[in-house]
C-alpha cells in the first residue's frame, strides 16, 4: 500500500495502452475531430483507472491531438490544416528520397509483395478502414525497396494529423478509386524502371490530400480548426463549437 501522500507509480503499461488505443481512433477518426472526451468513460472502456487515462491525454495534447480546457473539459483537436501541411511536407520529402534510392530494374521477387498490395486494394471495395491499412502498408512497401524501411516508423509517428486528414478524406469522399489508381500508377513505373515516372506519380498522390481538405473544408466546417483560441460553451454539457 502506497504511504498517504505518496502517489503509486501507475504502471507503463497502462498509461501505454491507453496512449495507443486512444490515438489510434483520434487517427482513425472513431473519435471525431471537436469530440468531447471523458476520463471516466474512456477508463471504464478501457478497463483501467482515470489516472493512466489522464497520463495519456496529456502525451496526446503533447501531439496536438487533444485539447484540454480548465475547468471545462478535454476534446479531440479539430484538424488544423497548417499542421497536416508541415506533415505531408516531410512525408513527401522522405518519400521521394527512399525512392531515389531504389536500384533499378527491381526483381520480381522484391516486387511481388507490392503487387499483391495493389492486387488487395481491388478487392476490398467501399471499406475505408481495411483500404487505409493497405495505402499504409504499400507506403512502406516501397520505402523498403529503397532499403529505407526502417524509416517508415519516423513517418509514421509524425504523420497523426495528415493520417487524420487522409481518413476523413477516404470516409468522406469518393476517392478509393482514384487512390487505387495512383497506386497503380506509381507500382507500374517502379516495374518499369522508370525512376523519374514513378516519383512524379508519387508526388501529384500524396499531395491529393490538400484537395481533400479543402472539399471536406466546405461541406464540414466544424471538423477544422478556424480559431485557435476559440473555448467550448457550457450547456447541458461542455461543447465545443
Amino acid at each position: 500500500m502506497a504511504k498517504r501522500g505518496v502517489v503509486a507509480a501507475v504502471p507503463c503499461n497502462a498509461r501505454d495502452r491507453a496512449y495507443e488505443d486512444l490515438r489510434r481512433r483520434i487517427v482513425m477518426v472513431e473519435l471525431p475531430p471537436g469530440a468531447a472526451l471523458s476520463e471516466n468513460e474512456m477508463a471504464v472502456a478501457l478497463g483501467v483507472s482515470r489516472t493512466p487515462v489522464r497520463e495519456a491525454l496529456l502525451l496526446l495534447a503533447n501531439e496536438g491531438l487533444v485539447r484540454v480546457f480548465p475547468k471545462v473539459g478535454t476534446f479531440v483537436s479539430r484538424v488544423d490544416a497548417e499542421q497536416v501541411s508541415e506533415a505531408q511536407f516531410m512525408r513527401e520529402a522522405v518519400e521521394l528520397a527512399a525512392l531515389e534510392s531504389i536500384r533499378f530494374p527491381v526483381s520480381a521477387d522484391a516486387l511481388r509483395a507490392l503487387e499483391a498490395n495493389v492486387a488487395e486494394q481491388d478487392r476490398v471495395g467501399d471499406d475505408p478502414a481495411r483500404f487505409f491499412e493497405l495505402d499504409e502498408a504499400f507506403h512502406r512497401g516501397l520505402m523498403e525497396l529503397g532499403g529505407h524501411g526502417l524509416s517508415w516508423s519516423f513517418v509514421a509517428a509524425a504523420k497523426a494529423h495528415l493520417d487524420r486528414a487522409r481518413m476523413l478524406g477516404v470516409t468522406l469522399l469518393p476517392i478509393l478509386e482514384p487512390l487505387r489508381r495512383e497506386h497503380r500508377a506509381i507500382y507500374e513505373a517502379v516495374r518499369d524502371g522508370d525512376g523519374p515516372r514513378a516519383a512524379a506519380a508519387l508526388r501529384a498522390h500524396l499531395r491529393t490530400v490538400f484537395d481533400d481538405i479543402q472539399t471536406i473544408r466546405a461541406q464540414r466546417p466544424e471538423l477544422f480548426l478556424a480559431d485557435p483560441d476559440s473555448l467550448p460553451t457550457r450547456r447541458s454539457v461542455a461543447v465545443w463549437e
